[in-house]
């Protein structure tokens, strides 16, 4: 198994594989192209961002800045909207749900580091998948860390920390974040 193969398993990959630092660096090329292309111009800057994620509906805006580790590992609804300034670490690969709004600063984190610190010294992690249902809420500044779930139609409150899964119709805050009440 290569060391991509074992990322997009969910296994302990070394990141700084030839292969892995390719396809980063052309992330980070197709980055700089999307955040430097006029939002006005509508058609160079929907091209740009088919370039990075692709597959992305017409529906969906996505406002730069923007910054990920790949971007073929984000996959994004109909009519999602991604505000200014989101960082999306994507190696374990990253689902938003139809109709779901994403503030600005937010930050969804899938890299998971060994906790042995000898362990960590080396270029090793796992990346760990990330969803977010239908009909979400994430308000500006929130965190959501590996492995993590939210359900459709949950709202998370601006700068809450996202550590654990939360069920669906849910308005959760905090940090970390706990559901404060169900919506339905």
């Amino acid at each position: 198994m290569t060391e991509v193969e074992k990322m997009l398993a969910g296994e302990l990959y070394d990141y700084s594989d030839p292969e892995s630092l390719e396809l980063n660096f052309k992330a980070h090329e197709r980055i700089e192209r999307l955040n430097g292309t006029p939002y006005r111009n509508q058609e160079a800057y929907r091209a740009a961002l088919r370039e990075l994620i692709p597959g992305v509906p017409d529906s969906t805006f996505l406002i730069a800045p923007f910054f990920c580790d790949f971007g073929f590992r984000i996959r994004l609804g109909e009519g999602v909207v991604i505000n200014y300034n989101c960082t999306f670490l994507d190696g374990g690969g990253i689902t938003i749900g139809d109709h779901t709004l994403i503030g600005p600063n937010c930050q969804l984190y899938t890299p998971q580091h060994p906790i042995d610190y000898v362990e960590r010294r080396k270029p090793v992690e796992r990346a760990l998948r990330i969803e977010i249902g239908e009909d979400c809420w994430l308000g500006g500044g929130v965190i959501v860390c590996p492995g993590v779930r939210i359900g459709a139609r949950s709202i998370i409150a601006a700068g809450s920390v996202v550590v654990h899964d939360i069920p669906e119709d849910s308005l959760a805050a905090g940090n970390p974040a706990v559901v404060k009440r169900r919506l339905r």
